[in-house]
């Protein structure tokens, strides 16, 4: 039984690293769009009538309206 680890071949390791990098920059692209989504919404929340009420009576009268 040859329970040692074998260093794999250099074709074997480019492919994986190139596979990891491409991994890497999926990753990225998701973060970036999530990032991106997360600015949206944030953005919803400040323009909504809402958010501009609750700010506006928390402004007035100094206490956190609570829905």
């Amino acid at each position: 039984m040859n329970d040692r680890l074998r260093i794999p071949d250099p074709e074997t390791k480019r492919q994986c690293l190139e596979k990891m990098r491409q991994v890497c920059r999926q990753l990225d692209a998701l973060n970036l769009l999530a990032d991106e989504a997360i600015a949206l919404a944030e953005a919803d929340i400040r323009n909504s009538p809402l958010s501009a009420y609750r700010l506006g009576r928390v402004k007035r009268f100094g206490e956190p309206v609570v829905d």
